[in-house]
């Protein structure tokens, strides 16, 4: 495995990472499977080329900026958020179409988490003369890229639960307090930031009891392009969501249901006709095995989970630790007595096992954002 190099970055260094971490967010809803790469080629301080990763464009950002850069790449340095590839896969390697275009130089933010290629394609940078430097930005790139180092290291999606509540903890308001035009917890600022945690994952996953008690579509409405539709998951032991549910009549084969019912049942058929995926699995107690929704997932692709549900889902999710990132929006109301909580008091405790937190406002709300976990297996 090739060590990164040690080398004090200039202030264009950061300048063009900056630019590369800029077009691989680009590739937001549009590359997964895969991470989100950007590329940018400088040669005598002006960019000669650069490019972003989709997955359906299939070039990777590297041959996507050598291309656009021509013979203009030859001496030049190569700005790349992750290290480039040195297997074929869909693409030949990336490593030998830079070193054939003659780029005299690579600086990378990060390596590929993954442990069957991490470091091997800085090795063959390093074997064909090319000086190479990691870790600019690293910290930065590797948020960008969290759900894909979860995934291809444990074949599992990362996990975010997404919560609204007020100070006092409630995601509903009690009965005594609800009134026309009181239905939301937290500002119109939080519910837009909700929709961009949507549109950047792969999957919104709930329980039965958030749609019996709210019907949401819980759909992406961003009106930003994604490479594949949002997949609607819904945990449901019973099998019991209504057929004549809003939520129901707007699959189109985006909704998958987990059960621990037999899915030859007329209830399962019917659901089915109307485009959607019943999955069985087993279940631990009164909820669905955690370690098989999440398995079902990752087998499919699914990078990224939102969480978007009530005390129950929460509770178990976060007891179990299958929660990598929680985002909480927290109102400055209180709900008192009667209101509805986010999570049972035994899985709020693991609150304090937060780490990496930030606070920001968000409209008349602040946002909570911390980890429950390095995916990147940092201590």
């Amino acid at each position: 495995m090739a060590a990164p190099a040690r080398t004090k970055h200039t202030s264009n260094d950061d300048r063009w990472m900056d630019r590369a971490l800029a077009l691989a967010r680009r590739g937001e809803a549009l590359t997964s499977p895969n991470p989100m790469v950007g590329a940018v080629l400088v040669r005598n301080g002006r960019v000669v080329g650069e490019g972003y990763h989709t997955y359906d464009r299939l070039k990777h950002a590297e041959i996507v900026a050598l291309e656009s850069a021509g013979r203009r790449a030859r001496g030049a340095t190569l700005y790349i958020n992750f290290e480039p590839c040195c297997h074929r896969g869909r693409t030949a390697p990336c490593t030998d179409a830079i070193i054939a275009a003659g780029v005299r130089r690579v600086v990378a933010a990060m390596r590929d988490p993954n442990p069957k290629i991490a470091g091997r394609g800085f090795g063959k940078l390093r074997a064909a003369g090319i000086k190479f430097e990691v870790g600019l930005r690293e910290s930065e790139a590797k948020r960008l890229n969290e759900a894909f180092a979860r995934w291809i290291t444990s074949l599992r999606p990362f996990v975010t639960l997404k919560t609204a509540m007020t100070l006092d903890g409630a995601i509903a308001w009690p009965p005594a307090k609800r009134a026309p035009g009181r239905r939301w917890i937290t500002s119109p600022q939080s519910r837009k930031e909700v929709q961009h945690l949507r549109h950047a994952s792969d999957a919104v996953l709930t329980g039965i009891g958030t749609i019996l008690a709210d019907d949401p579509l819980l759909t992406d409405r961003t009106g930003r392009p994604r490479r594949r539709p949002l997949l609607r998951v819904v945990l449901d032991s019973l099998l019991r969501l209504p057929p004549d549910s809003k939520f129901a009549k707007s699959a189109r084969g985006d909704v998958l249901v987990f059960t621990s019912r037999k899915t030859i049942e007329p209830r399962a058929d019917a659901l089915r006709k109307m485009g959607m995926e019943i999955v069985r699995v087993r279940q631990e107690g009164d909820v669905l095995d955690w370690d098989a929704v999440l398995h079902q997932l990752g087998k499919r692709d699914i990078l990224s989970v939102v969480i978007e549900a009530g005390t129950r889902v929460n509770s178990s999710a976060v007891i179990v630790r299958a929660v990598d990132k929680l985002v909480a929006f927290i109102n400055k109301r209180t709900a008192g007595l009667g209101g509805k909580p986010w999570a049972t008091r035994r899985a709020a405790r693991r609150m304090k096992n937060l780490r990496d937190v930030e606070i920001r406002r968000v409209g008349s709300d602040e946002c909570y954002t911390g980890y429950f976990r390095d995916v990147y297996g940092n201590h």
